[in-house]
């Protein structure tokens, strides 16, 4: 894919709604790899749904937790995915097979969860009201020093590098550690004027530049660069580079993010499925994104190389792109679009081998003909590297492999197949993709059986017996061969974080929202049974009351996400 023909002349950010990806499950959450080419969905259900972001299909499903996903992150090299789900568990998943690496479970709930930026061995983790909790896979942990406020509403983020741990706390207090030896490396206050301090809810760094953004309770997100936050010290006063605010409607930003080159920043409405989208580098509002009305919006995300944005409301993820106007002149300067066909006159030496009537052109410096084309040499795309590196990382995973659905298979197809891959080298397959095709050739065998049956005397009904155990449980490893690791593979331990000041009871916000309305659910269902005994006419008027009541409540169970 050359990325280079792929940019648009002038604007980089997205114009028009361009679909939805619809998981089955209700969506809460979303994140890109590192190239763009695959997008983890987090449902309710507990599922992580990969998708192929450029054929659009689900390439993955992975039954991760029990209870919803609340926050995601790639690691670098886009093998390994980090989640964490209202269960106050957060677990490690290789992508490839599906299989889980390890699990954590801390006292308190987990809002949010994020790879280090270069080293796959550590992240961070951000529990409810503690202080955020460097970790390594291994299960060691730090706790990343509180200030002198001690405010325990904390929320953290690793630069774009991963040198530094930034932290915002609720008085508006942000600080930045060394990963070293988590030393203050510098701080500041957020004012809103004069002495008034607002609380900080999310820290979002650019993939390109040195820039980051606040968004703070006072519905401004302020842009600052880290080079001039780190000079200024502790206690310093930077000053923000942007300002950006909806002055009309003074809207609350649920989400932010910058865009993959970092030139434009998103910010999507905590009220309704608004995506706002600002140039950084002079502040103006340059497009909004109206999704459908009275939606609620959950998370916004922006493609790493393209200028794509993924959304979330109401369980689907939206996709929002430039629309694609066909421009031949971009490829012919001299091409020119015709409304009705035109008449051509033919120049009388158009088609002529050389051209009697050309002035002679005066003679230019000699063409070098037997000039040598390097065709070997792949250079990497500069939107995939960095800018301290100098080649791409080769070992990153870009797709998933799919398998192919044989319907009738020939004989020794699969033996035969399997000695090609590996005469040629190749890699040897994934056994999710083996258990497919294995479980292809089994149906076949268990739909040829009967008919045998039928034409002999039956024999021995244990033998059918067998098979048709058999065909249901190939038809349950198809069901899970993309999920879980099966039972005949080792279950990974629990490991539990020792965390001695964390709050135990605490419940995470987004289960919050669900409980009020159980809570009516009950309330109405009781008087349905106490009108159980009157006669039929009240008994119909109240079981149509009762249904009606049970449609409202559930769909306001589908407005809990």
């Amino acid at each position: 894919m050359n990325l280079e023909l792929l940019e648009s002349f002038g604007q980089n950010f997205p114009e028009d709604f361009d679909g939805t990806l619809d998981c089955v499950s209700i969506a809460i959450t979303c994140a890109f790899n590192r190239q763009g080419t695959l997008l983890a969905v987090g449902c309710n259900d507990g599922r992580i749904v990969v998708w192929d972001f450029l054929t659009r299909g689900i390439a993955k499903f992975i039954n991760a937790h029990v209870h919803p996903v609340c926050s995601l992150s790639w690691n670098r090299s886009g093998k390994k995915l980090l989640s964490a789900a209202t269960d106050n568990t957060v677990a490690i998943w290789d992508v490839l097979s599906g299989d889980n690496d390890k699990v954590f479970r801390f006292p308190s709930p987990v809002l949010k969860v994020q790879w280090h930026p270069r080293n796959s061995t550590q992240f961070l983790v951000c529990p409810l009201k503690h202080a955020a909790v460097l970790m390594t896979v291994k299960g060691d942990h730090k706790v990343v020093p509180l200030d002198d406020d001690s405010d325990l509403n904390i929320i953290a983020s690793f630069d774009r590098r991963g040198r530094y741990i930034y932290t915002g706390n609720a008085k508006g207090r942000i600080l930045a550690f060394n990963i070293d030896n988590l030393e203050i490396a510098a701080s500041f206050r957020v004012t809103t004027g004069g002495l008034n301090t607002t609380a900080i809810k999310s820290l979002e760094f650019a993939r390109r530049g040195e820039c980051f953004l606040v968004n703070s309770a006072d519905r401004i997100i302020r842009v600052y660069e880290s080079r001039e936050v780190l000079t200024c010290g502790k206690d310093g006063e930077p000053e923000p580079m942007q300002k950006l605010q909806d002055l009309v409607n003074k809207t609350l930003w649920k989400k932010c993010c910058f865009s993959g080159d970092g030139e434009y920043i998103v910010a999507g409405s905590a009220r309704q499925h608004s995506l706002y989208i600002w140039e950084k580098a002079v502040g103006n509002l340059v497009k909004i994104l109206h999704g459908t009305k009275g939606e609620l919006l959950l998370d916004v995300v922006w493609h790493p190389v393209r200028p794509i944005i993924a959304s979330i409301s109401s369980g689907l993820v939206s996709i929002w792109a430039q629309n694609q106007v066909e421009n031949w002149s971009a490829f012919a300067p001299d091409f020119k679009e015709l409304d009705e066909n035109v008449e051509y006159d033919e120049r009388e030496s158009e088609f002529d081998l050389e051209d009697e009537d050309k002035e002679k052109e005066e003679s230019k410096a000699p063409v070098e003909e037997d000039t040598e084309v390097d065709v070997c040499t792949v250079e990497p795309i500069q939107a995939f590297v960095s800018s301290d590196e100098d080649e791409e990382d080769k070992e990153a995973l870009l797709f998933l492999p799919v398998s192919p659905d044989v319907e009738e298979p020939e004989d020794g197809w699969q033996a035969s197949s399997e000695a090609k891959r590996t005469s040629q080298g190749a890699i040897p397959r994934v056994p999710f993709i083996r258990t497919v095709v294995n479980v292809s050739q089994n149906d076949d065998q268990t739909t040829a059986v009967p008919e045998k049956k039928k034409s002999q005397a039956p024999e021995t009904p244990t033998t059918g017996d067998k098979r048709t155990r058999h065909s249901h449980d190939s038809d349950k490893k198809r069901n899970q061969s993309d999920g879980p690791p099966s039972g005949k593979k080792k279950k990974t331990k629990m490991m539990d974080i020792d965390l001695p000041d964390a709050p135990r009871d605490e419940i995470h916000p987004i289960l919050n929202v669900k409980k009020p309305q159980e809570k009516t659910h009950s309330k109405k269902s009781k008087p349905q049974k106490s009108k159980s005994s009157k006669q039929e006419k009240s008994r119909h008027k109240d079981r149509n009351k009762g249904d009606d009541g049970a449609g409202e409540n559930a769909g306001k169970g589908r407005q809990y996400y």
